[in-house]
């Protein structure tokens, strides 16, 4: 990895405009931040690997972040149009929740998940990203620590260094993608303070059961108690109304009242570029009062991380568009088979739009390099810190993916012949 040009590197030598030796300018909480491995993989790929230019490039059949391949519909354009058209002097003004947008937002996450949520508790919020990094601040203290379990979204580590705190990761049951509860317990600590979990899993798709979330909640209240210290718990669910053959999503909130809910509408309306979404306090938690001062503060403080008045403004009739669960479910099902098929060991997401494939071999950049020369981009699992996998967006089109197909056959059989190179060098070493 080579780093984040200007930030993470110290200063060698004087020069002329008087840096001295090790003066590195920035921070050390952001020189923390970008020397972290996600981002550094992140980096290296989005900025320094050529992906920008080679995913333009005709022929290149892109299947990398969650972003839209499709148009957008003309329902969405419209309203987006016609929430910027004033209706008063102050429509542009500061506006930190329009009152219509919360109750829409409020009453659909009622609708979901079936827990009675009060409009006072939902926070407006710049995407998924500020409603993790606000929760995180309000509860966290400087080196407190976080536990979260790999695979993860990539921006877990940065989120929680830049907030002055400690990651700490445990690994998933590779077996079934279910939360490792065995590994969370032996992972908290007197200094634990909260504990994250994404459901629908990016990248996994596994959707955790009531059995797993009842036992965290147990195990955390157990630990808490233990601690002498509350333990949070971070429940981020952008994925939340994408779950596939007609399953129920249920929220870890409604099992451990002592959550923060994190969402994102980037994800169902396939509009990751233009940010709301919203942090929630479920009506168990006690004393959920007291956090409403301090979630505004965080939000002002981080920098006015409320969203732009249009999308509040937009928010209501963006709430009446739909995802097409049937369409997705279909990609699913095209690409699950047609992978099997060839020979890929893959699992059936049960929610979010990837798929979490083994990669024939074992260095997964390597193998992504073999399916780069074949025309197709995808994410190595080094990149969600789990070796081994690669992960696939579905955000591509269906005519993508039947294109593509051919692509992995033909990226497979190379793997196979690069297996056989590697194993017969290795025996001829010894």
């Amino acid at each position: 990895m080579g780093g984040v040009p200007g930030v993470s590197a110290a200063v060698e030598a004087p020069d002329s405009e008087g840096m001295l030796m090790d003066d590195r300018l920035t921070s050390a909480r952001i020189a923390k931040v970008a020397d972290a491995a996600p981002f550094q993989l992140l980096y290296d790929f989005y900025r320094l690997s050529g992906y920008q230019r080679r995913r333009h490039e005709a022929g290149v059949l892109d299947f990398t972040f969650g972003d839209p391949h499709d148009p957008p519909s003309e329902a969405y354009v419209e309203i987006l149009r016609e929430s910027l058209i004033p209706e008063h002097e102050l429509w542009f003004a500061y506006n930190t929740g329009d009152p219509k947008a919360i109750e829409a937002a409020t009453e659909s996450l009622r609708r979901h998940l079936g827990i009675p949520f009060e409009t006072d508790d939902l926070y407006l919020t710049t995407g998924g990203f500020t409603a993790i990094s606000t929760a995180l601040k309000i509860v966290g203290d400087p080196g407190d620590e976080v536990v979260y379990s790999l695979p993860p979204w990539f921006l877990y580590e940065p989120l929680v260094l830049e907030a002055g705190l400690v990651p700490v990761k445990v690994s998933i049951d590779r077996e079934t993608f279910d939360l490792d509860l065995e590994a969370i317990a032996a992972a908290i600590t007197p200094r634990t303070r909260i504990v994250i979990v994404n459901s629908p899993n990016n990248p996994t798709g596994r959707i955790y059961p009531p059995a797993t979330l009842e036992r965290l909640a147990a195990l955390l209240d157990e630990a808490s108690e233990r601690n002498g210290r509350r333990i949070f718990l971070i429940s981020d669910e952008p994925y939340n109304r994408i779950v596939y053959d007609g399953a129920r999503f249920r929220s870890p909130v409604e099992f451990y009242p002592w959550s923060f809910l994190a969402y994102s509408y980037g994800k169902t309306l396939l509009s990751p570029g233009e940010r709301i979404g919203y942090l929630a306090l479920p009506p168990a938690m006690p004393g959920r009062e007291r956090f409403r001062a301090a979630i505004e503060a965080a939000q002002i403080a981080g920098g006015w991380l409320f969203p732009n008045a249009s999308m509040q403004y937009a928010l209501p009739r963006l709430e009446s568009l739909a995802f097409d669960i049937e369409l997705f479910q279909r990609k699913r099902d095209v690409m699950v088979a047609a992978l099997r098929e060839i020979g890929y060991s893959v699992a059936v997401p049960e929610g979010t739009f990837y798929l979490f494939p083994e990669s024939p071999l074992a260095d997964d950049v390597e193998f992504a390099a073999v399916l780069d020369r074949e025309g197709v981009l995808v994410l190595p699992g080094r990149m969600f810190e789990t070796p081994g996998f690669f992960r696939i967006s579905l955000t591509a089109t269906l005519q993508t993916i039947e294109e593509s197909i051919p692509r992995f056959a033909a990226a497979f059989r190379a793997a196979g012949g690069a297996r056989a190179a590697h194993d017969a060098g290795a025996a001829a070493a010894r």
